[in-house]
């Protein structure tokens, strides 16, 4: 399992490390659950989820190919389920089992919005696939299925958090924001996800940060500006627990990626020409600290979708009422 690292010159003692942070991660949220007041037990999916969890990694140290070639996504899935009934435990519903048609959705919506990212990648080349099937029919199964797991885990995480108690309260309630600074944000965001693409390569590689960063200011100041759910009209509200429950469910989520990525058949390596030699798992140590605003991200991409829907669709019925106001008349 060690081979991944065999073109590091981190050593192994930082892949202990990254084991170390792994563990401690788990055994610190799993602490915190069990000692948290339940309305109910771990529901039926939860043990599933644990069981595909459980069964994945034996069966990738016995090396069974179907398993290390879908690792990633088998896996995911698991947490996923996991994840959403031990929300359902601590406070009585979820996403699946509040609203199971947007959950779903969620899951449809992963797909594309990732693939945002990979058409970045595709001209500035920071990460890239091995270990991949010869099948292209394999290839598009697995990495539709791993995709799609994305934004559920991140939204789910951001709940799990949140259920736990971490973030309490709201603070002072701050001045509506004025056009000058909307409009600023709006600039700063747009700049921040075209400067990569539009600079040469040589330089554009080294800017992929920037694309982590880039959507939030821009998409969640249009919806905000729209009327939909925003981290700004969290932040006028003095109710920053959303904001701070997505960042820590970046970094767990983050955390969880690389462990699991760098034991599997079919992976991701970075190969951005940065800090490639301060490895932890295949990620470069700056790296880590990019998860937790790409959670942000993930929140603020889906909203925009949410958002643009609902103006829409909302004008579309509000022409047909109009033209049924004028026919009854």
């Amino acid at each position: 399992m060690l081979a991944g690292l065999a073109d590091s010159t981190m050593g192994d003692n930082h892949t202990a490390i990254g084991v170390l942070l792994f563990a401690g991660t788990a055994a610190f949220l799993g602490g915190k659950y069990a000692r948290r007041s339940k309305q109910q037990p771990l529901g039926w999916w939860g043990w599933i989820g644990l069981a595909i969890i459980l069964a994945a990694e034996f069966l990738l140290i016995l090396r069974i190919p179907l398993v290390t070639t879908f690792f990633t996504a088998i896996v995911w899935t698991g947490y996923v389920l996991l994840i959403d009934a031990s929300v359902v435990s601590l406070q009585g519903s979820s996403r699946l089992t509040r609203l199971p048609r947007e959950f779903l959705a969620l899951v449809f919506w992963s797909v594309p919005l990732w693939l945002v990212f990979e058409g970045y990648n595709l001209r500035l080349a920071n990460w890239d696939y091995v270990g991949m099937p010869d099948s292209i029919l394999e290839q598009c199964i697995g990495g539709v299925w791993a995709f799609a797991t994305i934004w559920p885990a991140i939204f789910e995480t951001g709940d799990f958090i949140g259920s736990l108690g971490f973030f309490r309260g709201r603070g002072r309630r701050r001045a509506p924001l004025g056009a000058s600074v909307w409009a600023a944000l709006l600039v700063l965001g747009l700049t921040l996800v075209t400067a990569p693409v539009l600079l040469p390569v040589r330089w554009g590689r080294n800017l992929f940060g920037a694309v982590w960063l880039g959507f939030i200011p821009l998409l969640d100041c249009l919806n905000y500006r729209w009327g939909g759910q925003s981290l700004l009209a969290g932040w006028e509200a003095g109710d920053n627990r959303r904001a701070a429950s997505l960042l820590a469910s970046g970094a767990v989520c983050g955390i969880l990626w690389e462990f699991w990525n760098y034991w599997a058949g079919a992976r991701w390596v970075y190969v951005f020409p940065i800090f490639q030699h301060w490895k932890i798992f295949e990620m470069p140590l700056p790296g880590f600290f990019g998860f937790p605003p790409f959670a942000l991200e993930c929140f603020v991409m889906y909203e925009f979708l949410r958002t643009m829907r609902r103006r829409l669709f909302g004008a579309r019925r509000e022409v047909i009422a109009a033209g049924s106001s004028e026919a009854a008349s």
